[in-house]
């Protein structure tokens, strides 16, 4: 295992674990949508309920898609991290408020009112989504970062990386065309949020109502993520020289890296093309409730090539707007060839992992939600 295959392998596991993160996101995109699928407190419930047994597995997945970040590119994680933390707070802390809003909306001594909580599961289900999206389409469109490694001979202040204006990240949301990322994640994740619920809600009310959404979601979803994908498949990309390590603009990058890595292009095509099944195929056949399988898999295959065409094919994955060379590769910022190699073997055990949770999302689905659960059973 050669240092490059082993920094490339890492950045696979990132894209995978950021592709894994933006399926589960399913979660914000249900909660979003409580009091337009929810009519009436039982309804909501059951909505809640729903969303509540998988709730742990976005979050888990947020943190672990940070640690892995943090393991195997430090540099990324001390410059975006540490960097932009007003927006990394901001998310951080609407999913702590998720968590904090299924644990209290219905305890003994809530003089706050459930309805309040789930006005908060309603604000992480916007702001989750809409802010990752944000943050994501840095990795096309640059931030405004300087690195400085001969700092670390600075023996009062040893810090590598650092923002360049008094914004923290929040500078992110100024970019119209991350606005506009974000805004596909966040339709995309009440797509898949209304195809969870129409395969774990037995309710033909709700799925109506499921049906009814799934269209207008769709709609927004496509206008918005084909005009992000053209934009940045026509525009200047960010490569370096992989001799020499400097980094250059190249026109239209990013499409030269779909065509260069073309099996990327099949993946790319494949997800697109299982995502519209699940979406029409649920749309058109009111019997047919397995939408969300297909299309979350296809979810996973397009964010997966997304991430992959902005690290691999010799890509700076996180350019700067303000010193062009400052901008971050998967070669001048990956933890050391030791760390990879160890981290590498721990990585086998992943399948094991995945498995368990295949099999816990089994048990949990093996009933679905339906009105008498809610009236008999423990509910959120």
């Amino acid at each position: 295992m050669t240092y490059s295959f082993l920094q490339h392998y890492w950045w696979f596991l990132i894209s995978l674990l950021g592709a894994l993160l933006v399926f589960l996101m399913f979660v914000q995109g249900a909660n979003s949508l409580i009091f337009s699928l929810g009519k009436n407190p039982e309804e909501r419930r059951m909505l809640m309920n729903s969303t509540g047994r998988k709730w742990e597995f976005t979050f888990t997945t947020l943190v672990t898609f940070g640690g892995a970040f943090f393991a195997s590119f430090p540099l990324f994680y001390s410059t975006s991290f540490g960097g932009a933390y007003w927006l990394w707070m901001i998310i951080l802390f609407s999913f702590v408020l998720q968590a904090v809003s299924y644990e209290f909306q219905n305890k003994l001594g809530n003089f706050l009112g459930a309805r309040t909580f789930q006005v908060c599961l309603v604000l992480n289900g916007v702001l989750g989504p809409l802010l990752l999206g944000g943050a994501v389409a840095t990795f096309f469109n640059g931030s405004n970062f300087v690195v400085n490694k001969m700092n670390l001979t600075d023996s009062l202040q040893p810090v590598i990386s650092h923002w360049a204006n008094s914004s923290n990240g929040l500078d992110a949301l100024l970019d119209p065309w991350n606005v506009v990322f974000g805004l596909a994640v966040f339709f995309l994740a009440r797509i898949l949020g209304t195809l969870y619920i129409h395969n774990n809600v037995n309710d033909d009310i709700i799925r109506g109502r499921v049906r009814r959404q799934l269209g207008v979601n769709t709609t927004c979803f496509l206008a918005l993520f084909l005009a992000f994908l053209v934009r940045t498949l026509l525009k200047d990309g960010f490569a370096y020289d992989p001799v020499s390590g400097v980094i250059m603009t190249e026109p239209m990058k990013y499409l030269h890296n779909l065509t260069d890595m073309w099996y990327l292009s099949a993946v790319l095509l494949a997800g697109v093309a299982l995502l519209l099944y699940g979406i029409v195929r649920t749309a058109v056949n009111v019997r047919y409730t397995s939408g969300i399988w297909p299309a979350g898999i296809g979810v996973v295959l397009v964010v997966l090539v997304l991430f992959l065409c902005a690290g691999w094919n010799h890509t700076a994955y996180y350019p700067s707007n303000v010193d062009l060379q400052s901008s971050l590769t998967i070669v001048n910022s990956s933890s050391s060839l030791f760390t990879l190699k160890t981290m590498a073997v721990v990585s086998l055990l992943i399948p094991f992992v995945l498995a368990y949770i295949a099999y816990a999302w089994h048990a949990m689905d093996k009933k679905k939600i339906d009105r008498d659960e809610i009236a008999h059973g423990d509910a959120y």
